[in-house]
């Protein structure tokens, strides 16, 4: 099952996802700058029930569906403004994560190579010792 994993990490374009990992943190945030910044409408005041004051039945319907229609763009936009605030938020991990897996990927290269001065002293060591 690990193989699986490491063949999949390596199929991965890891420089291609830490060059835009900032563009995506950054759009992100302009996405949850522009949503925050829209003011609720102008109707979410109002309150949901008609004017009963209407004698005229349709109109009556109009206004119940009306203000049906009003609290469900309410709804939606309370839902828009979680999820570009939750997105901001997993662009923003997101770049932190690039950036710890670029981080030990080039700690890994050091001590990849770091591990092979040292066997190659070893072995060298090695080699002279048998040869005295």
């Amino acid at each position: 099952m690990a193989i699986g994993w490491i063949t999949l990490l390596k199929g991965v374009p890891w420089s291609g996802v830490i060059s835009t990992a900032p563009l995506v943190a950054e759009g992100a945030k302009q996405l949850w700058k522009a949503v925050s910044k829209q003011p609720p409408s102008a109707h979410s005041t109002r309150p949901t029930q008609p004017d009963t004051a209407s004698t005229d039945s349709t109109t009556a319907d109009y206004a119940i569906r009306l203000a049906a229609q009003e609290a469900a763009i309410n709804d939606l936009r309370t839902q828009m403004l979680k999820s570009s605030e939750l997105i901001k938020v997993l662009a923003d991990q997101n770049t932190q994560l690039i950036r710890r897996v670029e981080a030990n990927r080039v700690r890994t290269r050091w001590l990849t190579g770091l591990v092979a001065i040292v066997v190659l002293v070893a072995v060298t060591s090695l080699v002279v010792v048998m040869i005295r």
